[in-house]
């Protein structure tokens, strides 16, 4: 896993036939499944995620020779995942709509059985961990100029038995130059480059 992304998890990573629910943030859910993929040449998918940010996912460490893209499944997507669950180490998850109990139960047990991680953006019936940004700023535009430099989040953790305790954790998710990192205590009080203030982004949760 990610150093950065360590510490929300138990055991410090995510396991084979785990499903990991992630509420609202993409760039999240890439750089988990970044950390889950890691370097040891296993390949992953992305199954009803046409918006996923490539670069944004070979600026986390993905390796995009490796990664499957399923972009529209549309309601074959439990027979896409079936399919997959024993091909690639890792599946990216976006559904066409809320998840039945019984077909989630279905699912996961295909899963464990092929050994696959599935991380989800959205809810999950019985996941194993559930992550969410509860705060998010952008920063480096001025007024009306300049770049953004990078986004500070607030990740809140919580699950079923060893997740079971809720953790959190400020990360730079990405930092200036395009990857994950904790923030440290003196990046905190969100210290910003002289002339350079947050900028709120209309349309989501990231607005300060």
């Amino acid at each position: 896993m990610l150093p950065a992304l360590a510490p929300l998890l138990p055991g410090g990573g995510v396991r084979r036939g785990e499903v990991v629910s992630v509420d609202g943030d993409t760039g999240l859910l890439i750089a988990l499944a970044a950390g889950a993929v890691g370097v040891d040449g296993q390949w992953s998918a992305a199954v009803g995620l046409p918006d996923l940010g490539l670069a944004a996912a070979a600026g986390y460490g993905f390796d995009l020779r490796r990664l499957l893209l399923v972009d529209d499944p549309g309601q074959h997507w439990p027979e896409v995942v079936s399919a997959l669950a024993g091909a690639v180490g890792v599946i990216l998850l976006r559904p066409d709509g809320p998840v039945p109990p019984q077909l989630a139960a279905r699912l996961t047990a295909v899963l464990r059985r092929g050994g696959a991680a599935l991380l989800v953006a959205g809810p999950w019936p019985g996941a194993a961990l559930r992550l969410r940004v509860s705060s998010a700023h952008w920063f480096g535009l001025g007024a009306g100029h300049g770049q953004l430099l990078g986004r500070q989040v607030e990740v809140t953790a919580e699950g079923r038995g060893a997740g079971a305790r809720a953790r959190t954790a400020k990360l730079w998710l990405p930092d200036e130059r395009g990857a994950a990192r904790a923030v440290e205590a003196a990046e905190a009080v969100v210290a910003e480059p002289a002339g350079v203030r947050p900028v709120a982004v209309l349309g989501g949760p990231m607005a300060v």
